[in-house]
């Protein structure tokens, strides 16, 4: 069975976190899921060479908090701040338009503005405060960078550097066995697995190759596993990459 799910669902609310974290009225809770996936492309298409390990989103009342944890955090922040700031109001512009071209059936000026506050989270009001809203064209957006230690081991961003190697037609078999290496380097890492699928190499008929080193508990509910998966476009077709990392078994502090 584990092997047919990802390793973070199980471990959600015991090991891991919600990437992300919010609580809304039932009606609106489809648009801000959809909100988060238009707010998790941006970002990963605007910061490829950043080494994006990890986006957390996290809504309060009227701010929406996006933590971003990359291993070249600069390239993000730019010079004198630059960067981060056209990158917030990117997303403020692409989140704005998305909120005012959801269709909601009939009536859709009044129940817009309704949910431009429930978005925002405002309290609905009457006056000059609902024709404020309908006006407004910046969403509250908090972004924040933080650093990838040198000492910790992230599977997305092994993921990617695999997919941006087969993206440059370097020897799939080769490429996994280099990362699988320089995987259990790592003082943390017990154990790790690098999973492939596609038409690797060029090849007409699609297969599935894998390399495993170490323990890979996934059934063990208390095993730090860290996982990661990305697509890699070549010239011959899309290949899936996984990666698997097991850090060790995590215990409570009681």
């Amino acid at each position: 069975m584990a092997q047919k799910i990802k390793p973070t669902l199980l471990r959600l609310g015991s090991l891991k976190n919600w990437d992300s974290r919010w609580f809304s009225n039932s009606k609106i809770s489809v648009y801000l899921l959809q909100e988060d996936i238009l707010i998790r492309k941006i970002i990963n298409k605007r910061l490829k060479e950043a080494g994006v390990a990890s986006i957390e989103i996290e809504r309060v009342p009227g701010v929406c908090k996006i933590m971003i944890k990359a291993l070249k955090p600069g390239l993000i922040i730019g010079r004198g701040g630059k960067g981060i700031e056209e990158l917030t109001k990117n997303i403020n512009k692409e989140v704005f338009a998305f909120r005012k071209n959801i269709d909601i059936g009939p009536s859709s000026n009044h129940k817009l503005s309704s949910s431009h506050r429930l978005f925002s989270g405002h309290r609905p009001s009457s006056g000059h405060n609902e024709q404020d809203n309908r006006h407004k064209t910046t969403v509250g957006i908090n972004l924040s960078v933080l650093e990838l230690s040198r000492n910790e081991c992230s599977a997305q961003i092994i993921a990617q550097n695999i997919a941006s190697d087969l993206e440059k037609r370097y020897k799939f078999r080769k490429t996994i066995k280099k990362y699988l290496s320089e995987m259990m380097a790592y003082k943390i890492v017990e154990g790790a697995k690098i999973e492939v699928a596609g038409r690797l190499d060029g090849a007409e008929i699609a297969r599935r190759e894998w390399l495993k080193a170490g323990n890979l508990p996934l059934t063990t509910l208390r095993a730090n596993i860290d996982y990661g998966e990305i697509t890699a476009f070549t010239i011959y077709g899309t290949l899936g990459v996984k990666v698997w990392i097991y850090k060790g078994k995590m215990f409570s502090e009681k």
